[in-house]
């Protein structure tokens, strides 16, 4: 695999799938051939994580190209060099995570977000669940975070939901 290249055949990926979804194609099954899906898997993503995408580009332009390639960057560095390049067998329950209001420290949405991230992170979100989905993104925006950039802060902090949450506390008082 030419590492190198991610970013390109990224693209290319996503772009295929914008196409296929303004054509009016719609669940991720058959989005992509043997050899595609073979590289998505090789870099810890899934076809899944691509129609996401292109479902919310072409229903309003975000989270867009940019954002999905860092975002998928920072998830993919992790599968490499945390898990191995082994995909995780556990699915998470979003049943389980805090209600979409629940506020830590006058924080909306953000108990909800730790989760998801770390399900993100080991590839365990089930196909109903987009990290970056408008929910995320109101977060986000309100509280001045690049996706990625919050994906790789719950990398660093690990369990530590008191450093992530300061963080975001002073990000937010930041803007």
């Amino acid at each position: 695999m030419s590492h190198y290249d991610f970013p390109t055949r990224f693209r290319a990926l996503y772009d295929h799938a914008l196409g296929l979804y303004r054509a009016g194609r719609r669940g991720a099954e058959g989005y992509f051939d043997a050899e595609q899906t073979a590289w998505l898997a090789a870099n810890g993503l899934t076809a899944q994580h691509l129609y996401d995408y292109a479902e919310d580009h072409i229903g309003g332009g975000e989270p867009g190209f940019e954002h999905a390639l860092a975002i998928e960057v920072v998830r993919r560095d992790y599968f490499l060099n945390v898990q191995g390049g082994r995909v995780s067998d556990v699915v998470a329950d979003p049943a389980t995570w805090p209600d979409k209001a629940a506020a830590v420290d006058g924080i909306i949405w953000l108990p909800r977000l730790l989760p998801k991230a770390r399900a993100k992170l080991r590839g365990e979100l089930p196909a109903s669940m987009m990290y970056g989905c408008g929910g995320d993104r109101c977060f986000f925006k309100d509280n001045h975070i690049l996706p990625a950039e919050f994906l790789a802060w719950v990398w660093r902090a690990g369990a530590d939901d008191a450093a992530i949450i300061a963080w975001a506390k002073r990000r937010k008082a930041s803007a």
